[in-house]
């Protein structure tokens, strides 16, 4: 399952909130050597109920806005 998802690096708390059109992703880590990146992939894994393994980052690395794939 593809998934589009907006990154909010240097949040408060991390958390996930769905909207119609993507998944807004806040993490606490910040943008910076691949760790906002690291948080997402736990986070949405996470939230599907997935280990870490079955989720990656298809495309959108350095950018807030990602298309995250869930096996």
């Amino acid at each position: 399952m593809l998934i589009k998802v907006k990154v909010k690096p240097n949040a408060k708390q991390d958390k996930i909130e769905i909207s119609k059109d993507c998944i807004m992703v806040y993490t606490k880590q910040p943008a910076e050597k691949g760790r906002a990146n690291a948080a997402v992939v736990k986070l949405i894994a996470k939230h599907f109920g997935v280990s870490t393994s079955y989720v990656k980052i298809v495309k959108g690395k350095t950018s807030r806005e990602k298309l995250v794939e869930v096996k």
